[in-house]
């Protein structure tokens, strides 16, 4: 169910972590793929030891960037659980040398800290041989792929088989939930594998809501989650209900240590202005290394993000959707109270910064991080038909943010826009 926080939240930090960490492959697509044998995959196990995993840095760190939740990896699709889990023994708690229950130490860190806890949990488990009973609906025999054990994936098929490993996913959710405090979001992957119908999703959904009534889902649950979870691929125009844009802070979700293609700060801090601009929430990935400490790279990039959150707060949080492409050449976001538009500027200015069609007059206008006011002026427009003219900011002399500049615009009522088709207030 949709919360009000999480509409708030604007930025929370993804965190895929597991055995797939110890040799330089990707999780679990690395052996489903090909890539890698199963066997060679699941050997991993022996080189994870969590040795300096500490969730309280972890919590740390992701407050310094200005995160208000965090999503964790609890079982990805290879089946290997983080968490200790009564119903499976593929665990890093009985698997491996870490031997220590990663959800349980992460939940009460994150908690601790003040952060909304949230868990990824893979629907599909190509581990376990259960889900493997029944096709896709809608497909032949001869389509299916054969599984991870070499055996034809269009064998009969076991509806039975099936029903148990429905009740294995029910079984370890009930595990996250009840054993390790409130879970506030559940972030689901793998449903494109089976149909909505083949996955209970109406009951499942119901059944996730008598655990938490409050808990809230992402979109991957055949159209039974509460927003919209854009992967890599920022939208153009925005989402008409809750989303979220999830990215990597590399090329990579877990750790690899041959992947060098790091975004820089400016871009990653970009990407998030788009995201406060079209009125979404931005899951920043991190892959921590086998032993629990992220590469300071990494690590760099969270806490230039959070040093220009710390220095633009008032853009961020308690603010909504901005103004359209149209009407400014960059991203924006409006305040609460609608009376204060919030231009982020990502280049040096030669000149002028325009915005167009808002109605409603300017009172002043500064530059957030420091404090400068600027000067401005209007061209244009027919006061006396309602059309606004184009506002001008003296804007070449300023002094930028090095990441990127934040310019607050005060209005002297309430924002209302022209824009060539009659009167319109913010909220329309």
């Amino acid at each position: 169910m949709m919360q009000e926080w999480f509409t708030k939240a604007k930025l929370g930090i993804f965190i895929h972590y597991g055995i797939y960490a110890v040799g330089d492959v990707s999780e679990s697509w690395s052996f489903h793929n090909g890539v890698i044998s199963y066997e060679d995959y699941m050997k991993q196990c022996e080189g994870f030891t969590a040795s300096k995993f500490d969730a309280r840095k972890w919590a740390e760190l992701f407050k310094k960037a200005g995160a208000k939740y965090v999503v964790m990896t609890s079982k990805h699709h290879d089946g290997v659980a983080l968490f200790d889990t009564k119903y499976s023994d593929l665990s890093v708690v009985k698997k491996t040398p870490a031997g220590r229950d990663i959800v349980s130490e992460y939940t009460q860190a994150m908690r601790e800290a003040g952060l909304k806890v949230g868990l990824y949990f893979s629907l599909i488990d190509w581990s376990d041989p259960r889900y493997r009973s029944v096709y896709p609906e809608g497909a032949k025999p001869e389509d299916c792929l054969n599984d991870i054990y070499g055996s034809p994936a269009g064998g009969p098929e076991n509806p039975e088989l099936w029903e148990e490993f429905l009740q294995f996913n029910n079984n370890q959710i009930r595990e996250l939930m009840t054993n390790y405090g409130t879970i506030d979001l559940l972030w689901f992957d793998g449903d494109w594998e089976r149909s909505a119908k083949q996955w209970r999703m109406p009951e499942f959904r119901e059944y996730l809501h008598s655990l938490n009534p409050n808990v809230v889902l992402n979109s991957r649950m055949q159209g039974y989650g509460d927003y919209e979870t854009p992967e890599l691929n920022m939208p153009i125009y925005g989402i008409d209900k809750p989303w979220e844009f999830c990215t990597t802070i590399n090329s990579s979700w877990g750790y690899r240590p041959s992947d060098n293609n790091y975004k820089t700060s400016r871009q990653i801090v970009r990407m998030f202005c788009d995201c406060l601009t079209l009125g979404g929430n931005m899951l920043l990935d991190v892959g921590p290394k086998e032993d629990g400490t992220l590469d300071p790279r990494q690590e760099k990039i969270l806490l230039d993000l959070g040093s220009w959150i710390h220095d633009n707060e008032e853009a961020v949080y308690e603010t909504g959707r901005g103004l359209n492409y149209h009407q400014f050449l960059g991203g924006s976001t409006i305040s609460a109270d609608k009376k204060t538009i919030y231009l982020f500027v990502y280049d040096k200015p030669l000149e002028y910064i325009c915005v167009k069609g808002v109605k409603t007059r300017v009172k002043r206008i500064t530059v957030l991080h420091t404090g400068e006011e600027l000067k401005w002026h209007y061209t244009g427009g027919l006061p006396w038909f309602g059309i606004p003219g184009t506002l001008w900011i003296k804007a070449d002399e300023m002094q930028l943010h090095p990441l990127t500049t934040v310019l607050k615009v005060e209005l002297e009522d309430e924002i209302t826009y022209n824009l060539g088709h009659g009167e319109v207030t913010h909220n329309e």
